[in-house]
C-alpha cells in the first residue's frame, strides 16, 4: 500500500531530518511511527502525500510512484489520502457542517450531494447534533472528530494521522482512538499514525516503527516489539510498564536464587507454565510482580519471578520455559 525506499529530507539550512528511511505499510495496517520530539516523524508523514518534497528516495502508493505525478495528478491522488492534524486546522468562521463541507467543495463535489455526504460523515463521528456549532463551542475531542470527518470526506483508502491525540486528555484520547479503529475496520482503511505516545501504539496499532534522529531504528509487529525490544530507545518507550517493579527488584537479590523476567506472548499467556515447571523440577517459584500489556493485537504478560532451589535445576527450569515460547531474561543469576 505505502512503500518508502531510502527516503531523505534535507532542508535548505542543511538540517537532515529524515535519513535513508525505508518502510512498508501493508493494506489494512494501522501502522504507528513513534519517536521523541525532533525525531523526524512529522516530516516523514508530510513527505508521503507530498506536502513536502523529499530530497532523495522513492515513495510508492499502491505501486504508483507519487514523486512522478504532476500537480494535477497529485491533487487527484490526495483525494484518497485523508489527513488528521494535531491542532485540528478548522476554520473558525465556519460551522461544523461547513468545515466538513469545505473538503468536498475544494474537491468539486456537486452541491446537491454535499449536504447528504456531510450528514453521513457527522453521523459516523458522532456529531450530528453539533452541525450548527462553531469550533469555539466545541471541546478538543469534538474538534478532532470534525477533523476526522473532514479527512473521510472523499472516501479515502489511506488515513494519515499526525499526533492526532497529543493535545487531548487521556479519556478523550481513548475515545478518539476507538473511533479511528472503528472507522478503519468499517471502511477497510490503511492508517499511518505519527505519535510520541506509547498508549496510542498499544491501543490501536498492529505494527510500529521507532524513529530516532531521523532514522528508523526498529520496526515490526507491536506484540513482538513489546515482548522483545532490541534498541535502547524502544526499551525506554516501554519501560514505564515495569518501572515500579524494576525499582523494587534492586532490593530483592538473594544469593542462590535467580530472578527472571518472563514474558508470555499470545497462547503461552493462557497456559499453566509456572505450574508445569514446579511439577517437573520441584523448585519453588515466587512471583515478585507483574503486568499485562493489552495490545490491539494480543495480550502480553510480564512476570518477575524468583526461583529457589539447586542453581543447575533453576537453569533447566528456565530452558523449559523458553521451550514453551516464554521469553526469559535473567535479571539476577543467583551468584
Amino acid at each position: 500500500m505505502i512503500t518508502l525506499e531510502n527516503v531523505n529530507k534535507i532542508y535548505s539550512n542543511g538540517l537532515h531530518v529524515v535519513k535513508d528511511v525505508s518502510l512498508k505499510v501493508n493494506e489494512g495496517d494501522i501502522f504507528g511511527i513513534i519517536g521523541l520530539s525532533g525525531a523526524g516523524k512529522s516530516s516523514l508523514i508530510r513527505l508521503i502525500n507530498r506536502l513536502e518534497e523529499p530530497t532523495s528516495g522513492k515513495i510508492f502508493i499502491n505501486g504508483e510512484d507519487i514523486l512522478s505525478l504532476n500537480k494535477t495528478e497529485l491533487l487527484e491522488r490526495r483525494k484518497k489520502i485523508g489527513m488528521i492534524f494535531q491542532h485540528f486546522n478548522l476554520l473558525s468562521s465556519r460551522t461544523v457542517e461547513e468545515n466538513v463541507a469545505f473538503a468536498l467543495e475544494i474537491a468539486n463535489w456537486n452541491r446537491k450531494d454535499i449536504g447528504k455526504r456531510v450528514s453521513e460523515l457527522l453521523e459516523i463521528v458522532g456529531l450530528s447534533d453539533k452541525a450548527k456549532y462553531y469550533p469555539s463551542q466545541l471541546s478538543g475531542g469534538q474538534k478532532q472528530r470534525v477533523s476526522i470527518a473532514r479527512a473521510l470526506a472523499n472516501n479515502p483508502d489511506i488515513l494519515l494521522s499526525d499526533e492526532a491525540t497529543s493535545a487531548l486528555d487521556p479519556k478523550t484520547t481513548k475515545s478518539i482512538l476507538e473511533l479511528i479503529k472503528a472507522i478503519q475496520q468499517k471502511f477497510s482503511l490503511t492508517v499511518l499514525m505519527i505519535t510520541h505516545q506509547m498508549e496510542v501504539v498499544k491501543e490501536v496499532c498492529n505494527k510500529v516503527a521507532i524513529m530516532s534522529d531521523g532514522k528508523i531504528v526498529e520496526q515490526g509487529g507491536v506484540h513482538h516489539i513489546f515482548a522483545d525490544p532490541k534498541t535502547e530507545i524502544t526499551k525506554e518507550f516501554i519501560s514505564y510498564v515495569h518501572q515500579q517493579t524494576d525499582t523494587t527488584l534492586n532490593y530483592l537479590h538473594h544469593k542462590g536464587k535467580k530472578i527472571i523476567k518472563a514474558k508470555f506472548l499470545g497462547t503461552s499467556s493462557q497456559e499453566p507454565i509456572i505450574s508445569k515447571v514446579i511439577k517437573k523440577y520441584g523448585i519453588d517459584i515466587n512471583i515478585l510482580g507483574g503486568t499485562i500489556d493489552k495490545l490491539s493485537t494480543v495480550n502480553i504478560g510480564h512476570l518477575y519471578l524468583e526461583l529457589d532451589g539447586d542453581l543447575d535445576i533453576q537453569t533447566k527450569a528456565i530452558e523449559l520455559m523458553r521451550n514453551m515460547d516464554v521469553v526469559v531474561e535473567v535479571v539476577y543469576n543467583g551468584n
